[in-house]
């Protein structure tokens, strides 16, 4: 049986693993279909790669690597079938621990193969929060190739001693340094390095215990019709509390949509055709937050008088 390539996109919230999908599906020719799982009520990067001629399997809410795993091996086997792609990519949320994925991959697709793991690690967010979480370590030591990127937002001698720093925890995987996630598509496919992942237990199929990343983010969304002030959007971006660690989405101004986005107190905004306003926030205990939050961006909205 000729089994399907399968390449897993993984890193940290914000880190640019829809950046790296986009230029992929705007480089690569052939058939790629495309899962994609998001942490959230709206399915922001979803939007962001809709009409590239692409097939879109989309899984909300939740996390790939353990709650929806039924959901995701049927939009997998459901791909396949109908419309025999060239090859699978498979981003998940940023919360995701790939290694379970992994597992799961390899004993529940047997008509998949997977091809490798492709792991894409902020640099600017590695200096100004140096100390690794336990999701983003397993994410690095998990990778056959890792991307250090947004390498143009820190200082040139800083990014030597990052990639030391990743190469101490995954000493087998590529270090590739980009902008933008900038990189040709042909080394990120090819790999072929299946992997021996034992489960936790005999018996067992994933390992799902061991992962408790969803109960210390939250998530809320924002749709709105109306149009919004830039120089009050600008500033309400500026003042987001620093709970919000990760925020995205489309912003309707007067003169056009923009795709926001924003990642521990560093956001931008990006041209985008899209006719309404849907933002989503994530962050750690972000709840008691949430009146606050959406009050000040009502209070962005441009007051139409009656003669408009």
């Amino acid at each position: 049986m000729l089994r399907t390539p399968l390449t897993l996109i993984a890193g940290p919230l914000g880190s640019g693993k829809t950046t790296l999908l986009r230029h992929i599906l705007a480089t690569q020719r052939g058939k790629i279909a495309i899962v994609m799982n998001e942490f959230g009520e709206i399915a922001i990067d979803t939007k962001v790669i809709e009409g590239k001629n692409v097939r879109i399997a989309e899984l909300g809410g939740g996390c790939v690597c353990c709650s929806l795993l039924g959901e995701f091996e049927a939009a997998v086997n459901e791909i396949i079938e109908t419309i025999a792609p060239e090859r699978i990519v498979v981003e998940t949320t940023g919360l995701a621990e790939p290694e379970a994925l992994v597992f799961n991959i390899q004993e529940a697709l047997p008509q998949c193969r997977l091809d490798g793991v492709v792991s894409v690690i902020d640099a600017d967010m590695l200096i100004r929060f140096p100390e690794l979480g336990h999701t983003t370590r397993l994410q690095i030591e998990g990778a056959d190739i890792l991307l250090l990127n947004k390498i143009d937002l820190i200082e040139p001698g800083q990014i030597e001693p990052l990639e030391t720093k990743l190469r101490e925890i995954n000493a087998t995987a590529a270090v590739v340094r980009t902008e933008r996630c900038r990189i040709d598509p042909e080394l990120l496919f090819g790999i072929g390095r299946e992997r021996k992942i034992a489960p936790a237990e005999p018996g067992s199929p994933i390992p799902a215990t061991t992962h408790k990343h969803q109960a210390e983010f939250e998530s809320f969304a924002f749709t709105s019709s109306k149009i919004f002030s830039r120089d009050c959007f600008e500033g309400f971006a500026n003042g987001l509390p620093a709970s919000v660690v990760r925020a995205k989405g489309f912003i309707r101004f007067a003169d056009g949509a923009q795709l926001f986005n924003f990642v521990a107190g560093r956001w931008e905004l990006e041209p985008f055709e899209f006719d309404r306003t849907e933002l989503v926030f994530i962050g750690r205990d972000i709840a008691a937050e949430k009146e606050t939050i959406l009050r000040v961006l009502d209070e962005c909205t441009v007051k139409m008088t009656k003669h408009e």
